[in-house]
């Protein structure tokens, strides 16, 4: 039987993460230069209701994750099949033009419908977002496609940089039925940065999902959200 040790060994055979390099940020550069992309596609099957509705300190999840990406990104979009749910949000909401086959759709959509080169990508259910460290991640120079943090829990797809240059191999990967967005990440240039070797503590909890409803007892009731 393949430990969770062993499966993040395998995730990671090959990617040699360098530390995440702390440099001079310009907030501004990067809120003109960069576009915040939420992704709000999911069926939330485990949940059993929708996770970007849940309530987080009186602000449904996804309103939270907006105000937050708002403040470092002066173009924010929402990729979602469902916009209806979420007008009460003062940005762009556009859908997948492959529809239904996963996070890689929603990395796809978010680089077609961006006014800028780069995006950078959230889930609609990671209440721990940290300004801090995504200013830093942002502000990474080199020649890459993708920029991707990894952390104790492996490879953090879904909180990193991606450069328009992907599209034509997100293209290729979704018409020939390939899903899975770390065996795209491999087909790129990607730059992967340990994040935990940057940060005094663990980057750990900073990618927590909210995934189930004991996820959601475990973090919101004790405190761990705040307002």
């Amino acid at each position: 039987m393949t430990t969770s040790n062993e499966k993040l060994q395998r995730q990671l055979d090959g990617l040699n993460p360098v530390p995440l390099r702390e440099v001079p940020v310009s907030a501004a550069t990067i809120r003109e230069q960069v576009t915040g992309a939420i992704l709000a596609g999911g069926r939330s099957s485990r949940m059993g209701r929708n996770k970007a509705l849940l309530d987080v300190a009186g602000l449904p999840l996804i309103e939270r994750t907006y105000r937050t990406m708002a403040e470092l990104f002066a173009e924010v979009i929402v990729v979602t099949n469902t916009p209806r749910d979420y007008v009460f949000l003062p940005c762009p909401l556009v859908g997948d033009v492959y529809p239904n086959v996963g996070s890689i759709a929603g990395v796809h959509s978010a680089l077609q419908h961006s006014t800028n080169e780069t995006i950078f990508v959230v889930p609609c259910d990671m209440p721990f977002l940290e300004p801090r460290l995504i200013r830093q991640l942002c502000a990474q120079n080199g020649d890459w496609d993708a920029l991707v943090p990894v952390s104790a829990r492996g490879v953090e797809p879904l909180h990193a940089l991606y450069r328009r240059r992907c599209l034509p191999q997100l293209e290729t990967r979704l018409l020939s039925g390939r899903k899975q967005l770390l065996g795209f990440l491999r087909s790129v240039e990607a730059r992967y940065v340990d994040v935990d070797a940057s940060l005094s503590a663990s980057a750990e909890p900073l990618f927590c999902n909210l995934n189930t409803p004991q996820d959601y007892a475990a973090h919101v009731p004790a405190g761990l959200v705040m307002s």
